[in-house]
């Protein structure tokens, strides 16, 4: 048989420098069957994207079908998976994230009426740590969607802003981004902000903005470096049906329900409007059924139209929003703490018809959350979720644990409290808060991020501020637009924009941009800002800090109480002993659960348990052990043994000693049981340690130095004492 070499007449290469950084694209060696495909190679970052399109509309749905997916591939950092299968399972909470942050800023660059699946497989094949695999990915897929025949608006570029020593600094490296009071994407067209994500230490909004315009202004490069290659090798767009209803019927309908509509939607109550609706829907269908036949789900989005028509004149012509708030009106607020008597901590927030319920969890350090990513970051002590059942919206549907939705808006409220939360020296806990989704009608992600503050400062979290969340939506048409605060569920269907900004009175701490545009101008972006902040600190100083003004200052009795010290590094094999003997027998005796970090030449010793003595007692043992016992240090210790002439008292595993009965009392001591039995836990002072390393004790001198009792002269003068070197006789060697 012949040998035969395949040959890539289409393989191209394409190389610009990206942030100080070669950025290196190839087209036409790999994945021949897709609309569109490249390799993305950012320094040694490398991101295989795909774009593939469905040749016909799918039938019954009113709705784009995108589906994007960032695939975290652990070869990419040398790892082999640790699941059962050792392989990769369902994608990361962070793989989810990146999969959102890309489809938002996407998908309004879609034909709105296409009902075409498109599918986006985002590959991650190496990592460079130095060149963020998302960043990569988001300029991928801005690729295969150009170059592909399918119908996309682009192209689009994205860049990662940090905020290094008050410089704001494109795409920072790993070091940079430890180093970072800001982790901000900011996606961008050749005009316009398509879409931002933000985390931060409490930025200004004008640092924040600063940082968003910096961004923008560093996507142009890359938006042209994309045209360039559209040009080159980009295919020509599909054509496809149209799912949007003909005029004349789009007109009919609205002439015929208009006014009726009208009335249906203007209350403040999203269930009465709902009821309103529903003969509205009746009645045009048994008009329109006949004259439109085989076309319900048509006459459906003309009804759909209609509202969206009517709401979008109400607020552009009329300023007027269906519940009648002005622009920059709140709707009813309210807080409440310790609702739940046997959690740690709980709040409930109350925004008009939207309420979330957080629960705060404690736990000791080891309930931290392992990752199994391609990250540094090993593990998670402060995690929150967030859950959103089908009842806040008054739907039937059974639960099947969290979708993207949940997981990107819980994220979002973690990221909004992470700036605050204090570090692990400062509070020794891992750290669950819950945020139960009762009712819904607009921004419950916001919802959420009040009422985890409340939980957290109901649970006696030493919170370095208070956090508040609130929506800014946007109404566009030509030239003209408007904001409006604090966006309800109608308006956010049939809005431009919900960009939620979460902060403290001094900065911000997160932000994300949903749009249904392509972009806003760089005054939209001030103006949100301008206004969420106002908006925020209204929440902060007339709600929630009125319902709890600062965290407690004791935990809940439910909640473990934590200790800590640190020991030398050499000690802590001692500590755990041997198969964690010493380790177990002390957490089966003090019933509490111990966790040792290694952190170089020191051990973090974390004690948790629900009683506090039993945690004191434990951590004595800890100290005990990791510590040479020196004459005048005074310790906890358990009586081991009692003899005619003392008692044996261990104050740590493998630490024993004799406290001689003339050493047991302020006053003479006939018998030692009359003092001290075995079992009992004493506090003794170290007198002496003999020249066989033999501890002699005394409980008789802390109670006199620490208790203050006073002495009975000349005790157990006449007692016969014996020699120290043979005090003990035989039972010395039978101690262990």
């Amino acid at each position: 048989m012949a040998n035969s070499m395949m040959t890539f007449d289409k393989f191209r290469v394409f190389e610009t420098e990206f942030a100080g950084r070669p950025l290196v694209v190839e087209t036409g060696k790999m994945t021949q069957l897709a609309n569109g495909a490249c390799l993305v190679r950012y320094g040694e970052t490398v991101v295989h994207v795909a774009a593939t399109a469905a040749a016909k509309p799918r039938d019954g749905i009113d709705f784009f079908p995108l589906s994007v997916d960032f695939e975290e591939k652990l070869y990419s950092v040398g790892k082999i998976p640790g699941s059962f299968l050792k392989r990769e399972g369902r994608p990361s909470d962070k793989a989810v994230l990146v999969s959102r942050v890309i489809d938002r800023p996407i998908r309004p660059l879609f034909p709105k009426d296409m009902r075409n699946d498109v599918s986006i497989v985002c590959t991650v094949m190496s990592v460079d740590p130095d060149c963020m695999p998302e960043i990569a990915a988001m300029v991928g897929t801005s690729i295969a969607l150009s170059i592909s025949d399918i119908p996309w608006n682009g192209p689009i570029s994205s860049v990662s802003v940090g905020l290094v020593d008050g410089e704001i600094v494109i795409n920072p490296n790993a070091e940079q981004r430890a180093n970072s009071d800001m982790a901000t994407t900011v996606a961008s067209t050749s005009e316009r902000i398509a879409m931002i994500e933000a985390g931060a230490n409490c930025v200004s909004d004008e640092v924040m903005y600063n940082a968003i315009m910096a961004g923008h202004e560093a996507n142009q490069h890359i938006i042209n470096f994309i045209k360039g290659i559209q040009a080159e090798i980009g295919k020509e767009k599909f054509s496809y049906p149209s799912n949007e209803p003909d005029h004349d019927m789009f007109e009919a309908i609205k002439a015929f329900s208009e006014e009726d509509i009208k009335v249906a939607l203007d209350t403040d109550d999203k269930t009465v409007r709902d009821e309103r609706l529903k003969p509205i829907y009746e009645k045009v269908h048994e008009h329109f059924d006949e004259i439109y036949p085989e076309c319900e789900a048509k006459i459906d989005e003309c009804l759909y139209k209609t509202q969206k028509f009517i709401v979008r004149r109400w607020l552009l012509d009329e300023q007027k929003r269906v519940d009648g708030r002005g622009m920059n009106d709140i709707r009813p607020l309210a807080s409440e703490v310790s609702l739940l008597p046997r959690v740690h901590g709980s709040g409930l927030f109350t925004r008009g018809q939207t309420q979330v319920l957080t629960i705060a969890t404690l736990g000791p350090v080891s309930d931290a959350q392992l990752l199994d990513g391609i990250d540094d970051e090993e593990t998670k002590r402060y995690m929150h979720h967030y859950n959103f059942p089908s009842y806040s919206v008054g739907e039937t549907r059974p639960s099947r644990g969290p979708g993207r939705r949940e997981i990107g808006h819980g994220a979002l409220a973690e990221r909004a409290l992470v700036p605050v939360i204090p570090s692990v020296e400062e509070f020794p806990y891992a750290i669950r808060l819950v945020s139960e989704v009762v009712s819904s009608n607009g921004s419950t992600s916001q919802g959420s991020v009040c009422g985890s503050t409340l939980a957290l400062m109901d649970a006696g979290v030493p919170i370095k501020a208070p956090v508040a969340g609130i929506s800014c939506g946007l109404i566009t048409e030509g030239e003209r637009w408007m904001t409006m605060v604090d966006i309800q569920g109608l308006e956010d269907f049939f809005g431009d924009m919900d960009f939620k900004v979460a902060g403290t009175h001094d900065g911000i701490t997160a932000i994300q941009m949903d749009l249904k545009i392509s972009g806003l101008l760089p005054e939209m972006v001030k103006e949100a800002l301008e206004k969420t902040h106002v908006a925020r600190n209204y929440i902060l100083d007339e709600i929630m800090l009125k319902a709890i003004a600062q965290p407690r200052e004791e935990l809940s009795k439910y909640a473990p109480k934590m200790l800590t010290t640190t020991i030398p590094a050499d000690k802590i094999a001692e500590v755990i002993g041997k198969g964690g003997k010493v380790i177990k027998e002390i957490q089966a005796e003090c019933e509490v659960k111990i966790d040792i970090e290694e952190d170089g030449e020191f051990g973090q010793v974390f004690v948790s348990g629900i009683d506090a003595d039993k945690c004191k007692r434990a951590l004595e043992i800890v100290k005990t052990i990791a510590t040479d016992p020196e004459p005048g240090a005074i310790f906890l210790g358990k009586v081991t043994r009692t003899m005619d002439f003392g008692a044996f008292v261990e104050i740590a595993p493998g630490k024993e000693g004799l406290v001689h009965v003339s050493q047991l009392d302020v006053k003479r001591t006939e018998n030692v049981t009359d003092v001290v039995n075995v079992g009992d836990v004493i506090r003794v002072k170290v007198l002496e340690i003999d020249d066989k390393g033999r501890l002699n004790l005394s409980r008789r001198d802390v109670l006199i130095e620490v208790d203050g009792l006073t002495p009975e002269n000349d005790l157990n003068e006449d007692r016969p004492r014996r020699r120290n070197n043979d005090r003990r006789g035989g039972n010395r060697h039978n101690r262990h």
